[in-house]
């Protein structure tokens, strides 16, 4: 406790916790990047466009309902969630199976049988077998990544039509024996003689090989939790108990209210095997008051922590799909995209004391890359680990003490504003399964574009190792 008490002191230090994070209702921006101007409404609008650069596009995107672990798809396997996202996106785009060039698939905890669930699961949605597919893992923004290997693979003219996705099944995780159990019954294989094996057998019967191995949700490089980090990053920036209750309150309202209003567009409906009913919604949404929040305790820094089960995202079994291609392909094939999809970066930091910040990070990095400014930006999604995980991230872009001392600014560069932050709610209320919910955020961003008339939405999200991830999603014209 003592160590701990020690690392938020110098991150109190290094950081300051008095940075004054704007009211969440406030819409005023300070301090923005520079960059060429977007057109005022009425006018031509600015378009993220380049000379002799291929414009690579989103069709669509479909999710399965995001359920909480140990519910209605607990029976499955995650190539099955998997499938049933292809299945959808075939559905809804009316995209040939023989017709894709290649499927990207995003995912973290696997399952053994089926390590490569993207070819698995393609095969299982009926997709041509000469259709190449692979798996990529990068913690939360594993789906991310397979939409940015997707656009790599287009902007090089190895394909033309791309399939990402991801998926997560928290409900059935792979448990190992202990390593010395492991080594024996590997040495077991090997034995040649009844007395060997009689051996090996007589030290499996030893209690100190049968403590099994669970996933670990912790850093390998520093072994720490990752809401035990949440909790010293809430401390660092002074984010209050109060201030995390709040926005998950926030989230949870939001998403109530987009479920109710026919938003979510992306969800498809999912007829589980033995289940009488189709699940039609995510089931993790629970609208709550700020009295029931808190009174939950602490629930990784005990008794003292601000991290609870209501303000951080909770284990979730889902899958998501979508499909991207070359504008002249889309166009030649009939489809009216929904969005161009633009710049991207990945960041990285300090796992130990910075291992959340990738979005402070990659948001005045990527603006500054695609020459916008936060005024530009009419929709923002970033993903929601924690409710104090974004509070400290907000705060950070709102710090002079960070953004010069950590990103080598000269100022602060200024928090999106609230009234364009994750409307539809967040992986707070919807659900985060880890490999899938890139894909959710991509495609809530280009829905909300439409739905809010908006040109430029910025996507950004933190994942596991000090990694972060943000890209710029544009409308398409008549979309």
């Amino acid at each position: 406790m003592a160590s701990m008490v020690h690392r938020v002191s110098l991150l109190t230090k290094n950081y300051g916790t008095s940075f004054g994070l704007r009211c969440l209702s406030t819409s005023s921006v300070q301090n923005a990047a520079g960059g060429a101007p977007a057109a005022q409404p009425g006018g031509t609008k600015k378009t993220l466009g380049k000379k002799g650069v291929r414009n690579i596009v989103l069709v669509d995107g479909v999710r399965t309902p995001f359920l909480m672990s140990g519910t209605s798809y607990k029976n499955l396997m995650p190539h099955d969630l998997a499938r049933t996202a292809l299945q959808g996106l075939i559905k809804r785009t009316g995209i040939s199976r023989d017709f894709v060039d290649y499927i990207v698939y995003g995912t973290v905890i696997q399952e053994v049988k089926t390590s490569n669930v993207a070819r698995e699961a393609a095969l299982g949605a009926g997709f041509s077998d000469r259709i190449p597919a692979h798996t990529v893992t990068q913690a939360c923004i594993s789906s991310n990544q397979a939409i940015t290997t997707g656009i790599g693979l287009i902007a090089a003219g190895q394909c033309e039509s791309v399939v990402a996705g991801g998926v997560e099944f928290m409900s059935d995780v792979p448990i190992r024996h202990s390593r010395k159990m492991r080594k024996l019954m590997l040495n077991m294989n090997k034995a040649k003689t009844l007395p060997a094996r009689l051996s090996l057998v007589s030290k499996m019967f030893s209690p100190s090989v049968w403590t099994p191995e669970l996933p670990a949700v912790a850093e390998f490089s520093t072994g720490e939790t990752m809401g035990h980090s949440a909790d010293r990053l809430c401390a660092a920036f002074g984010v209050s108990r109060q201030e995390q209750d709040e926005f998950a309150v926030r989230s949870h309202t939001l998403a109530d209210e987009a479920t109710k209003k026919g938003y979510l567009t992306d969800r498809l409906d999912y007829i589980v095997p033995g289940v009488s009913q189709p699940v039609t919604t995510d089931n993790g949404i629970r609208p709550s008051s700020m009295e029931k929040m808190s009174k939950l305790k602490a629930a990784f820094i005990k008794p003292h922590g601000t991290i609870t089960a209501a303000n951080a995202s909770f284990l979730t079994d889902g899958a998501s799909a979508c499909l991207i291609m070359s504008e002249e392909k889309a166009l030649a094939m009939g489809f009216k995209p929904k969005a161009y999809l633009r710049d991207f970066l990945y960041v990285s930091q300090d796992p130990k004391d910075q291992l959340l910040l990738g979005p402070a990070y990659a948001t005045p990095r990527i603006l500054e890359k695609a020459g916008l400014k936060l005024s530009d930006i009419s929709v923002f999604e970033y993903h929601e680990a924690f409710a104090g995980q974004i509070l400290a991230n907000l705060k950070a872009l709102e710090s002079d003490s960070f953004c010069t001392k950590h990103m080598g600014r000269t100022s602060k560069f200024g928090a999106p504003p609230m009234d364009k932050f994750n409307l539809w709610g967040g992986s707070l209320s919807l659900g985060h399964p880890f490999g899938a919910t890139g894909v959710r955020l991509v495609t809530t961003a280009a829905n909300r574009l439409k739905a809010e008339d908006g040109q430029f939405a910025l996507v950004a999200a933190c994942a596991a190792g000090g990694i972060g991830h943000a890209c710029i999603v544009e409308r398409y014209p008549g979309n």
